[in-house]
């Protein structure tokens, strides 16, 4: 659909030319014009009246069109302009990722509450618990739904591993799956554990290799559809609707494999510690995430729309130290921040094709929270504000020193004297 606007009336007139009237500015959108100003970006903000706001010279980069003129009555922090956008008091026009560039000039900090109810969840409730209702929260839109944005072969909610930046994400999804298959060293015969299955890519890529693949998943309809999966390709492979964390195996796998989940996991002890239970002496573990620098540090937007609960990106030098103190030694980081921005640009210019279905089905708030994640996303890897790592790492024969809390701060403290 093209959008015809209303001829512009601009502050920046030629110098032969009479001034022309510049709109008010409603006092809610005061603030928010000015640092469109400041960031020198060529916007324009179109006024409910169809009057148009000027900022930057210059053919506009992005378009902001008010439905109403008090779209931003609730104040301009990070969180309240995307609700803002979510319940469609304003659009987005022209280019998505230079409107949220602008973010980098706004206030994330998650409102306190939002924080009160993190911490509550993260002390008091128990830890299987909180990811069954966090993962039941963002997957309840069903398969159809994700399947809209993310690779139609491999089906994987986590990144590719892009050899060329022109490739599709159905390609980078299947060099994840090589440099997977090739860095656990698999082979016919082994016996796999897949933690968090989503949508059976790897049930599908190593079952048909001859691999015996065991696929966990607590979203009860990825496990309908991984065993469905499993039977149409009658694959050596089985999914169990059950949580890591309580999964007990009847031998010791050869190698593990985790995409995209640890997120959902963030007692990395407990996480270890059970990954070398699981896992046979010389049993390799393969990790891949988004990733922070500072952990629980989740904007306010993703904790309230996207990931509610104790959903944290990965940290890796706590996950590091525990690898290590846990018995494990890590064989291999490699960071793939890159390919992580590239995936998601991809989901984003697809949930965008896919619009006029999505808004059919889920409504036009569900795509509009997505949109503003997937292209928010694609920024925040692009300018550093997350990024993403993969690690390769072995099973010893022993269990690692495994520190308690009161040693691990006796051990902090001879670091500082």
């Amino acid at each position: 659909m093209t959008i015809h606007p209303p001829p512009t009336v601009s502050a920046y007139a030629a110098p032969d030319a009479a001034p022309r009237a510049v709109p008010a500015v409603p006092r809610s959108l005061r603030p928010l014009h000015q640092i469109f100003l400041l960031a020198g970006t060529p916007c324009e903000i179109v006024l409910a009246s169809g009057a148009t706001l000027q900022c930057g010279e210059g053919p506009p980069e992005f378009r902001l069109r008010l439905r109403t003129d008090d779209a931003f009555r609730r104040g301009i922090e990070e969180l309240e302009i995307a609700r803002a956008y979510i319940e469609g008091d304003f659009d987005i026009e022209l280019s998505m990722q230079a409107a949220l560039d602008i973010r980098e000039k706004l206030a994330s900090r998650p409102p306190v509450a939002l924080l009160a109810k993190l911490w509550v969840a993260r002390v008091l409730r128990p830890l299987a618990a909180e990811n069954r209702e966090a993962i039941e929260s963002h997957y309840s839109l069903g398969d159809d739904f994700y399947l809209t944005f993310i690779d139609g072969r491999w089906r994987f909610y986590s990144h590719g591993l892009f050899h060329s930046e022109d490739e599709s994400i159905e390609e980078a999804s299947e060099h994840k799956l090589e440099r997977m298959y090739s860095s656990l060293n698999l082979r016919p015969g082994m016996r796999l554990l897949d933690i968090g299955a989503g949508w059976g890519g790897v049930e599908q890529y190593c079952g048909t290799r001859g691999v015996h693949v065991t696929g966990l998943t607590i979203a009860p309809d990825s496990h309908r559809y991984i065993s469905r999966l499993i039977e149409e390709h009658d694959l050596p492979a089985e999914a169990r609707l059950e949580d890591f964390l309580k999964h007990q195996p009847a031998a010791p796998y050869d190698a593990i494999v985790i995409y995209g989940v640890i997120e959902h996991l963030p007692n990395y002890r407990l996480f270890v510690q059970k990954v070398w239970e699981c896992l046979r002496p010389g049993g390799r573990l393969y990790v891949d995430a988004s990733a922070s620098r500072q952990k629980y540090r989740v904007s306010g937007f993703s904790r309230t729309y996207v990931w509610p609960g104790t959903h944290t990106f990965l940290c890796l030098q706590d996950f590091m130290r525990e690898l290590l103190y846990q018995g494990m030694d890590v064989l291999e980081v490699k960071n793939e921040s890159r390919d992580y921005e590239l995936t998601m640009l991809q989901w984003a210019t697809r949930l965008d094709g896919a619009r006029e279905q999505i808004v059919a089905r889920w409504g036009e708030q569900t795509y509009r929270a997505f949109r503003l994640y997937l292209w928010g996303g694609t920024r925040s890897f692009h300018h550093d504000r997350i990024q993403a790592y993969s690690i390769v790492a072995q099973r010893n024969q022993r269990p690692g020193p495994r520190p308690g809390w009161i040693r691990r701060g006796l051990n902090g403290i001879k670091g500082i004297v």
